[in-house]
């Protein structure tokens, strides 16, 4: 079963930054990571569904023209609103994913620590929304947990997995941490392999 809402109800009411992402090296050496692995340096526009208090939501920012991110609970929605208050091209909104999601199409999709929350029916479907959503040559990163939470439906590593089985997606690459495994997926139709970043510029 997917978590129940009413968990992150009560984790958001007891603390503004429940997971204290904003103050732990662990948080900041992880969006550091999911950053520096986009393989373009820019992106026109890119959706961030469960974006919490937006630590990560401020780094993205600075990668893209546009964002769109969204979280179902209020004070996160409020809480990455005020940290992206002088980021213009920035869009916070409350949403529920899978039953809400955008109708515009996107460059780029981040699923970071969302997931794990849903059972593998709701996970694949999440999944094939975001691939949906994305332009040709667009990329999907995933940054997930590996350690056992009770409230969590599986790993990072398991997400990794499923991952490669999603139609008109390509692994463009993969890192296992002890703590976290983060993936880059292109969309694409084409047979050959996922473009990197060397084989855009001609290098490779």
């Amino acid at each position: 079963m997917n978590t129940p809402a009413s968990y992150f109800d009560r984790q958001y009411a007891d603390a503004a930054d429940p997971w204290r992402l904003a103050e732990r090296w662990y948080d900041r050496r992880k969006y550091n990571l999911t950053v520096a692995a986009l393989p373009h340096p820019r992106y026109l526009s890119a959706f961030e569904p469960g974006c919490s208090v937006g630590v990560l939501t401020g780094l993205l920012a600075a990668r893209c023209d546009r964002l769109l991110s969204t979280d179902r609970v209020p004070s996160a929605v409020e809480a990455t609103t005020q940290r992206t208050a002088n980021a213009d091209h920035v869009t916070v909104r409350q949403m529920t994913v899978p039953e809400q999601w955008p109708e515009e199409s996107f460059d780029l999709v981040v699923l970071s620590e969302l997931l794990y929350y849903f059972n593998s029916a709701t996970r694949t479907q999440l999944l094939n929304q975001s691939a949906e959503s994305l332009e040709e040559g667009g990329h999907l990163v995933t940054v997930h947990w590996n350690h056992s939470v009770a409230e969590h439906t599986c790993t990072g590593r398991d997400i990794a997995e499923s991952l490669d089985m999603v139609p008109e997606l390509k692994r463009l690459a993969r890192y296992d941490d002890p703590d976290f495994t983060l993936t880059v997926h292109e969309h694409s139709r084409d047979a050959g392999p996922a473009l990197s970043p060397a084989r855009a510029e001609g290098l490779a």
